[in-house]
């Protein structure tokens, strides 16, 4: 009951609204309802996968889906250059044809694992073979010219109603980026005013977040060059600001250190400030006024005052000569990553994921069902680097499968019959998609749900040319998803299984490493990405340590393995805020702290988990009250084991 509790709560908290998702849902919508319009004008074949594409090519901001739009039709373009000299040699031939879509599948999907090409790498895969498997059933000449046409079209038509509708209605980067920092704001706001569970799990996923995501927007504003060089300064100094606001806050809600005044003093003027974001400006020019306190503030919360001081005075006003920003020493290099040809984990997924992709293509042209290709595409859809994220992906595909399908045939014997108009087709083509946009909206962790319930839905519901009531249709492509789903988990399960729990320990200790760079960093700004950095990387340990419950029982580590890594993560997590701010206080404490942390890395890399604190170590008296609060945490995780 527990873990049925906590999955609820989990999925609840996915599909909690947040600013900005319904509009991304609403702007998706239309673009799929845009583009079966079009498919329906000009009667191109595949009308369900043509909108269904959309979803691949749209994200929340204007610069990135232009890019994806421009990116897919060059990427398309290359794609069918190649399946037209490969099919010029093969498309008569079944037992060559087989081999040719084994063979590049094989190599797309080692260059999806082990290089740059790893978002579409896959989907490349998918297109090439699924395009190979329908030319052998037509004869080279006027009818595969067509065909190569339309297979253009087929991501032609998306990107380009998908290009026109972003141009009028996606928002800039930068109006994103000042809306994620007004978020942020508003929730530390409500976090002084009356924390509760709800409000500290939202304050707690914007911790995790770090500024990565905000940085990457201003950056695209500068490549779009709508936004001024000064103004995107400013807001890159407001996101590095709001990593010791949220970490001072953090501190003071845990520790319960700041008096009520003055906590209604700061809610309100964070909430002022996030007030003038959602205009599109900046607050600068901030004046700190607080009231005069009734009694003498505790050593902590002068501490923690002092820092919400600091960060909100020059929330938006960047260094006049910022110094360069530490770049780790462990980020990739180059197309491949550097274990491509050395790490058999690459081969190993290729070769999984190409058996179970032609073992369905076997199955459905042995068996003379064609119906049932959705499950050739399925497992490229769902197959992924580890065993834990491949079945927690299918899950979420069967999961939306029937939803999409459920209401795909709803809308078969309900609606479709009733349907006179174009117009009629496009609204419930719309209505599916916003809800399916609205899911996938929520996040990696639920996302796949949102895509499946688009996919199964448009199947049963764009059928052709024509309003149809084929539940035949409806049903082989079901099947097909739900067989593609079975043979990835039995072979993922079975053959080179990969444990998502074999890369939490050296997950905590490169964590424990960058925390340790974070306490040497001499410069602000450099503490501030490395602090950023550091919760990113906790979040994404905790994900794998929620994910290892998708394992086999043969496969998933124990639950006292699991539980020692959880406390390991939330030992951390309750440190990470103190130590940032410790961090250039108190130059000998820092270091010594950083060479503590230093150890437990090396402890966690070489024996995988124990305790590493020496007792003889002399622990010095605390500095400050923070400073104490950093020894305690640093003592219950190298005890930890």
């Amino acid at each position: 009951m527990p873990l049925i509790a906590q999955t609820l709560r989990e999925i609840g908290r996915l599909l909690a609204p947040r600013p900005g998702r319904y509009a991304f849902a609403a702007r998706l919508a239309l673009i799929c309802a845009l583009t079966v319009l079009v498919t329906e004008i000009y009667q191109t074949p595949e009308p369900a996968l043509t909108a269904y594409v959309v979803f691949f090519l749209n994200h929340e901001d204007r610069m990135t889906s232009l890019i994806m739009n421009v990116a897919l039709v060059v990427v398309i373009t290359f794609v069918i250059g190649l399946v037209l000299i490969v099919a010029s040699f093969v498309a008569d031939d079944p037992m060559w044809r087989f081999i040719s879509i084994a063979a590049l599948s094989f190599g797309l999907l080692f260059l999806s694992s082990a290089s740059k090409l790893r978002p579409i790498g896959s989907t490349l895969a998918l297109i090439v073979g699924y395009a190979l498997d329908q030319l052998g059933t037509i004869q080279l000449g006027e009818e595969a010219t067509r065909g190569y046409l339309y297979a253009w079209l087929f991501v032609g038509i998306p990107a380009g109603v998908s290009a026109f509708v972003n141009l009028l209605l996606a928002p800039s980067p930068c109006r994103l980026a000042t809306e994620a920092l007004a978020t942020r704001l508003e929730c530390s706001a409500a976090m002084l005013r009356s924390p509760d569970e709800r409000r500290r799990d939202h304050f707690t996923g914007c911790l995790r977040e770090g500024v990565a995501e905000i940085q990457k927007l201003l950056g695209l504003a500068g490549r779009e060059g709508t936004s001024r060089a000064a103004d995107i300064a400013a807001l890159r100094q407001a996101a590095y600001s709001t990593v010791p606001l949220l970490s001072a806050i953090d501190v003071a809600d845990r520790h319960a250190a700041l008096p009520v005044p003055e906590r209604d003093y700061i809610a309100q003027l964070l909430d002022g400030m996030a007030a003038i974001l959602r205009t599109g400006a900046y607050p600068v020019g901030i004046a700190w006024e607080p009231p005069a306190p009734e009694v003498p503030p505790t050593p902590l919360a002068t501490d923690i005052l002092a820092d919400i001081k600091d960060a909100i005075v020059r929330f938006a006003e960047p260094s006049p000569d910022p110094a360069p920003i530490a770049v780790a020493a462990s980020e990739p290099r180059g197309f491949f990553e550097a274990d491509a040809f050395t790490n058999p984990d690459h081969v190993h997924y290729a070769l999984k994921t190409t058996g179970a992709a032609m073992f369905c293509y076997m199955l459905y042209s042995l068996l003379d069902w064609p119906g049932i290709h959705t499950a050739f595409l399925t497992c490229y859809i769902v197959s992924l680097g580890t065993t834990a994220e491949t079945t927690e992906k299918l899950t979420l595909r069967i999961l939306g499968c029937l939803i999409g399908a459920a209401a795909g045939i709803a809308a078969i014997i309900f609606l479709v019959p009733y349907l006179t108009t174009i117009t009629e087709l496009m609204i419930v083509v719309f209505i599916g998609a916003f809800a399916s946009a609205y899911v996938t909206g929520g996040g990696p962790r639920i996302s796949y749900a949102g895509f499946q319930i688009a996919f199964a839905f448009f199947l049963c519901v764009v059928q052709g040319a024509a309003p149809a009531f084929d539940m035949e249709i409806a049903r082989d492509r079901v099947i097909g998803i739900v067989i593609g789903n079975l043979v990835v988990y039995l072979l993922f399960t079975n053959l080179w299984p990969v444990s998502v729990a074999r890369r939490i320990d050296p997950a905590i200790a490169s964590l424990l490493r960058r925390l340790s760079e974070m306490m040497r960093a001499a410069d602000p700004r450099s503490r501030r990405v490395l602090a950023s950095e550091a919760r990113s990387a906790l979040a994404a340990i905790e994900t794998d340590i929620d994910l290892a419950r998708y394992e086999p029982a043969t496969l998933r580590p124990s639950q006292p393995w699991l539980a020692a890594r959880r406390n390991t993560a939330q030992n951390i997590s309750d440190l990470e805020s103190p130590l940032f701010l410790t961090a250039d206080t108190d130059t000998p404490h820092a270091t010594l702290v950083a060479d503590r942390l230093s150890a437990l890395a090396d402890g966690f890399a070489a024996a995988g988990f124990g305790a590493v604190h020496s007792e003889e170590t002399p622990l010095p008296a605390p500095a400050m009250p923070l400073s104490g609060i950093v020894d305690a945490g640093l003592q219950r995780l190298e005890a930890a084991g």
